[in-house]
């Protein structure tokens, strides 16, 4: 008999640790539980594949024994979500959380009890009597204790899977301090993420032999122990020091699983707002890109693109520089890695250092658990600096080394991890303006600097810009549900003759206002622009007109020298000796045909 469970009205259970292997239908390859409540089980498992196991919103058949009483429990669940890693290999662990829908016979009451008397286990290695006696006074009341003499005991019990803290004692330092490290090797093998501390999942470790200070010292700042209890125990002390590892150990256990369910909702956004060119799509057919100089940008994004080379990408706000990184990431062989994309611009030092290379747990206020940063994340695939020239000359030297070693360290941390990660650098600014100005690190820039493309603003390349006024239109007809049916011959004019000080961005956003303010079917005209692009397109093109209009050639050539000079005294504030010296004159004659063009009020 099947019991089911409403689990929509249940609420949520407190969750416990328990570390057991999982047998699942649809299978799941090394799958392995890592808690479990009265409504829930989270799951990790290394597929074969992104196809393998089951899905969100897929139900599945679960069977795993408890610890201790050995009852084989059968479930049938429903996949609430699911995390797969961006990189696919012997490491990489996928995340599942899984909501009970029915236990098989009575295994659900048999669930219910284990959690109830669910108490945590402590395991002890080389414990000696006077040590048993301590170790029983101070802990037996509150946790079950298990002793093991020998590390092949111990690798049996720590196989059980609900040990949640281990007491290392005895009288022989240099057989403890072998077992500690032999068990930190074991750690960094079995970590299955690899985006945190390897001890993540493992029984926290308490050192209870005798060692050097200098050496305990060491052993905590690797992470290779918890705490260290010096003899004899003063049997408070040593509770508290227990029950606060069996606690972390559970804490820990809850933040990494809510990180990867997090993190997978993150890209799963990402993955839902960034476009998806069709497969083998010839990026020059997509909209932005068909203009003669745009060309000749992709022309060096194809060269650069399959080479680990750092790019430096350098052009106006708004010309698309996010969009060519991510051309650059998926013409590379990483494209099927992790793209992450970070504006410098937009956190604080402190916050960017953070967000970039990680922090551990304390490192500051807030630090309340450990997190990998972005180039962590972003290990194999690419990451994307976007105004680079905001950061200081500290984050600076340390985006130095991680270009130079590949060496990354988090804020407070001691451990260094290695990555594999290409860097997309991106700046408004000259940047070699701002190394001659002492803005920004001269080793920094050159490293960037090794492979730059400048790209043009949108004023220079009129032939994208009706072609990405119709993508715009198409994309916000979508999102907006709206049912614009295209342009008009006017509004088309008057797109072209803009100048687009803010790039493509002013384009995507007056493209966006225009879709709201359309009606149903109704093509996109004059009033539905806005009205300061309006007015200077109408200004330009009525100043072409004249230019280029009928009347005399002396006429003519007099309303071409107004526009000429008009100009030059806009481009150099109205100073008549600026404007004079850029057009070659002197500034007496230029002064005189200021007057005569009725340009005074230009005049300084």
């Amino acid at each position: 008999m099947t019991v089911t469970l409403d689990t929509p009205t249940l609420p949520r259970s407190e969750r416990k640790p328990l570390y057991v292997q999982v047998v699942t239908q649809p299978p799941l390859h090394g799958c392995w539980a890592v808690n479990i409540s009265e409504t829930g089980i989270g799951l990790i498992g290394t597929p074969k594949g992104p196809a393998e196991g089951p899905r969100e919103g897929q139900e599945l058949e679960m069977a795993f024994t408890l610890p201790e009483s050995r009852a084989r429990i059968r479930v049938r669940g429903i996949v609430r979500w699911r995390h797969d890693p961006e990189e696919r290999d012997e490491g990489a662990v996928t995340a599942l959380g899984v909501s009970f829908h029915g236990f098989e016979g009575s295994d659900g009451v048999t669930l219910k009890r284990y959690l109830l008397d669910h108490q945590l286990y402590v395991a002890a290695v080389y414990a000696e009597e006077a040590e048993l006696r301590v170790l029983r006074e101070a802990l037996e009341r509150h946790v079950r204790l298990r002793f093991v003499p020998t590390p092949e005991d111990l690798d049996t019990l720590l196989g059980r899977g609900d040990i949640s803290a281990l007491l290392v004692c005895g009288r022989d330092e240099a057989r403890a301090i072998a077992l500690v490290e032999r068990l930190a090797t074991r750690r960094a093998e079995a970590d299955p993420t690899g985006a945190g501390p390897a001890s993540d999942l493992s029984p926290r470790i308490l050192y209870c032999a005798p060692a050097v200070p200098s050496r305990l010292v060491e052993l905590f700042n690797q992470g290779k122990i918890f705490r260290a209890l010096v003899p004899p125990f003063e049997p408070v002390a040593l509770r508290q020091a227990v029950l606060q590892a069996s606690r972390e150990l559970g804490l820990r256990t809850e933040q990494r699983r809510a990180a990867l369910e997090l993190e997978r909702n993150l890209l799963r956004e990402r993955a839902r707002e960034a476009p998806r060119p069709a497969p083998g799509a010839d990026v020059t057919e997509e909209p932005g890109f068909r203009s003669p100089v745009m060309r000749a940008v992709l022309d060096l994004v194809r060269v650069a693109a399959p080479h680990r080379v750092a790019v430096l990408l350098q052009g106006e706000t708004g010309t698309g520089k996010e969009v060519l990184a991510r051309v650059i990431h998926r013409l590379s062989g990483r494209s099927n890695q992790a793209l992450v994309v970070q504006d410098c611009g937009a956190l604080t030092e402190t916050l960017l250092e953070s967000e970039l290379f990680g922090h551990v747990k304390g490192a500051f206020t807030g630090a309340v658990a450990d997190h990998p940063g972005l180039f962590v994340l972003a290990d194999g695939g690419t990451i994307f600096l976007d105004e680079i020239e905001n950061t200081t000359p500290n984050l600076q030297s340390k985006l130095l080394r991680v270009l130079e070693s590949g060496d990354v360290r988090p804020v407070g941390g001691t451990q260094i991890r290695r990555v594999d990660v290409r860097i997309i650098a991106a700046s408004n600014r000259d940047l070699a303006e701002e190394v001659r100005a002492g803005r920004f690190r001269s080793d920094l820039f050159y490293r960037l600097n090794s492979f730059t493309i400048d790209l043009p603003p949108l004023r220079e390349r009129p032939e994208d810009i009706l072609d990405l006024a119709r993508y715009f239109l198409g994309h916000f007809n979508r999102t907006l549900r709206r049912s614009a049916s295209g342009l008009t011959g006017e509004a088309e004019q008057l797109l072209v003759a803009a100048k687009w000080p803010g790039n493509v961005r002013e384009l995507r956003n007056c493209i966006e206002r225009a879709v709201l303010l359309s009606g149903e079917e109704e093509l996109l005209g004059r009033r539905h622009l806005p009205p300061a692009l309006v007015h200077h397109a109408e200004s330009t093109s009525r100043h072409t007109v004249r230019v280029n209009g009928a009347g005399s050639l002396k006429d003519r050539l007099e309303q071409m020298e107004k526009e000429i000079i008009r100009e030059a005294l806009e481009r150099h504030g109205g100073v008549v000796r600026r404007a004079a010296a850029a057009l070659e004159m002197d500034p007496v004659t230029l002064g005189r045909r200021v007057r005569r063009h009725g340009l005074l009020d230009k005049e300084q």
